[in-house]
């Protein structure tokens, strides 16, 4: 009998290859731009090729197909790996320590856009092209993308598609086959990219800098090539092109399939979770304006308080992280405001982070259904989502999630706080490392440059638990998953 570990061997080890290409365009760069990084990608290149060859040839000949469990084992030993491949440009070049490195190419993958770095432009070209990069593969999903045009693994898809792919009821596929809809949505990722890289042309910025914050606006990831990210160009054109692109990247890529499909925009407001997203958002920047225009925290009156707000909560929201202005200095709530809707986020089956909207607003449902319950002991009261009823499975789905979420956030908490950090600097760096959002509060509101190594690990932890849902990694520590 073959053994499974040499299943998960083989396709670690094809996934594995797969990335190893990803050092290559940064390397051309390098090359272009002489910036004497070439050799530190080549090297991560064959590092992880190399790595990728012998676990492939550790497990070539092992036949069988994979089970549910199995998606769970082989995305959290690939995102392990990942993490540490990813890195070794970070060790190699600016010379940063493991954790360090660990730290910026996870947040990366993660699409958080935290850092580390203190000093972004002092990056040379090909490293700055290599954290947007990382953002944009990690966007979407790289194992989303490995099973999109590598049918040659040769075991069914649809577990690793459904441990990587993010949002509440992942059972639904767009086309009858799991490849074809992977493929699907990485076409609609693609394009979006493209189409945002040439508005961000147009609108000033220079070909290189279109190309890199395309590739972090959609993937929702907020890495930037200036240290005052978007808040650089101060251009409102710009400002509203990352706005836009955002709020897409930020919205169920199955949605986008089916207006492109429909050849018209009606899915977009007939889907709840996304008009009760563009709802929420909406609310937060008249509340957020109101705040900014009275108390006289901006010069310029309404109209640019109403600027820098909705630039702000987008980027909160959709977990982005762009900055125009340092928003933890804002007056009165308004610091606390933007951390607490990170934690509802965007649209399942989007690239951004967060609970998810679908997922708040069907805990909203069901609290307001208990309430009902009071007042009618005997009444049958359905729990309604895109005119469907939530059957009890879903319910509970949910419910285990939230409760989850909640005892991750205490523990990192508290290791945080374990470590040194205050109060404040601790709970903003949680929130920002599980919703992947990447600026946060007190020492955290810029860079994780002053945090201490115990912390960014425990940040790292945070980034893959909320870029994963939590589940996919915390199902491996329980005793009954493996007796399975």
């Amino acid at each position: 009998m073959i053994l499974p570990s040499l299943i998960y061997a083989r396709i670690l080890g094809l996934l594995l290859l797969f990335f190893s290409l990803s050092f290559l365009p940064p390397a051309l760069l390098s090359l272009l731009f002489d910036d004497h990084e070439v050799r530190h990608f080549l090297v991560a290149s064959v590092v992880t090729a190399g790595g990728g060859a012998f676990f492939w040839l550790l497990g070539h000949r092992a036949p069988g197909s994979l089970r549910q469990r199995d998606g769970f084992i082989i995305v959290a030993l690939f995102w392990f790996s990942l993490g540490l491949c990813s890195a070794l440009p970070f060790i190699s070049g600016p010379h940063l320590s493991l954790v360090d490195a660990l730290f910026e190419a996870i947040s990366g993958l993660t699409t958080t856009g935290a850092t580390i770095l203190e000093d972004i432009e002092r990056l040379p070209p090909s490293l700055l092209y290599y954290r947007q990069q990382l953002q944009w593969l990690g966007g979407a999903g790289v194992v989303v993308l490995a099973v999109a045009v590598m049918p040659l693994i040769g075991v069914g898809g649809m577990q690793l598609y459904k441990a990587e792919t993010p949002g509440p009821m992942k059972e639904e596929k767009l086309t009858p086959r799991i490849t074809q809809t992977a493929r699907a949505l990485w076409y609609i990722y693609l394009w979006l990219t493209i189409a945002c890289a040439v508005a961000y042309w147009l609108g000033g910025m220079s070909p290189f800098d279109a190309i890199n914050h395309s590739f972090a606006t959609v993937s929702t990831g907020g890495f930037s090539t200036w240290n005052s990210s978007i808040g650089h160009y101060h251009s409102a054109l710009i400002e509203g092109i990352a706005m836009l692109f955002m709020l897409l990247g930020a919205i169920n890529f199955s949605i986008h399939f089916l207006v492109w499909r429909s050849r018209g925009p009606r899915p977009w407001w007939h889907d709840e979770e996304v008009r009760t997203f563009l709802s929420i958002m909406a609310v937060a920047i008249a509340v957020t304006t109101l705040v900014l225009w009275l108390r006289h925290a901006v010069s310029g009156g309404a109209l640019e308080a109403l600027r820098q707000a909705a630039f702000q909560v987008i980027s909160v929201i959709t977990s982005t992280g762009f900055g125009t202005a340092d928003f933890s200095r804002w007056p009165l709530f308004l610091p606390v405001l933007l951390i607490f809707i990170s934690f509802i986020g965007g649209c399942g089956g989007s690239t951004a982070g967060g609970m998810k909207v679908a997922r708040v607003l069907l805990l909203a449902r069901q609290g307001w259904r208990e309430i009902a319950r009071l007042i009618h002991p005997r009444g049958l009261i359905p729990v309604r989502f895109n005119g469907r009823v939530m059957n009890s499975q879903v319910m509970s789905s949910v419910w285990g999630f939230f409760s989850l979420y909640v005892a991750t956030f205490v523990g990192l908490m508290l290791v945080m706080m374990a470590s040194g950090l205050d109060q404040v600097t601790a709970f903003s760096a949680v929130a920002t490392s599980l919703n992947n959002l990447g600026p946060g509060l007190g020492r955290v509101a810029t860079s994780f440059h002053d945090v201490n190594d115990v912390a960014k690990l425990a940040a790292v932890a945070g980034m893959i638990l909320g870029r994963l849902e939590i589940f996919t990694i915390l199902v491996l520590f329980t005793p009954a998953f493996w007796r399975r």
